[in-house]
């Protein structure tokens, strides 16, 4: 069996084993193999074949994680809109209790809202800007 072939079919299983895993890294490491799988069909030696799927296979590697590591964290869930739609919607508070908390109608249903630490309650219409358990925290608009 020639190199290319083996490249080629080291290049097939890494992306196989990418699909399963969900991760990007082992399709870069496959980018190498098929450098490497190119290196073969050009004529040049196993040695040659061995350093391009390395030098092509890291480099994509490390190219990919200082991209990501230049990128900002994503927000946390309880206050990521892109993982919970209720984030910035309106709710209309009409009376606060005692203890800090308030009930109103949202969706159908009646929920418990709360400011965040440091907030003075006043009624009025106010804007979700997080969702812990079945709370919704709101503020004012």
């Amino acid at each position: 069996m020639a190199n290319s072939t083996v490249w080629w079919l080291i290049a097939g299983a890494a992306i196989v084993v990418e699909l399963l895993s969900g991760t990007v890294y082992l399709l870069l490491l496959a980018a190498g193999f098929a450098a490497a799988a190119i290196a073969a069909h050009l004529g040049f030696g196993t040695v040659t074949q061995l350093i391009v799927a390395a030098v092509i296979g890291v480099g994509a590697v490390l190219a990919w994680y200082s991209i990501q590591r230049k990128r900002p964290a994503a927000p946390p869930t309880g206050t990521n809109r892109d993982v919970n739609l209720d984030i910035g919607e309106s709710v209309h508070v009409d009376a606060w209790n005692p203890d800090g908390t308030a009930t109103v109608r949202y969706r159908g249903a009646q929920w418990t809202v709360m400011l965040p630490a440091g907030r003075i309650p006043s009624p009025g219409e106010h804007r979700v800007v997080e969702v812990i358990g079945s709370r919704l925290v709101v503020d004012k608009v």
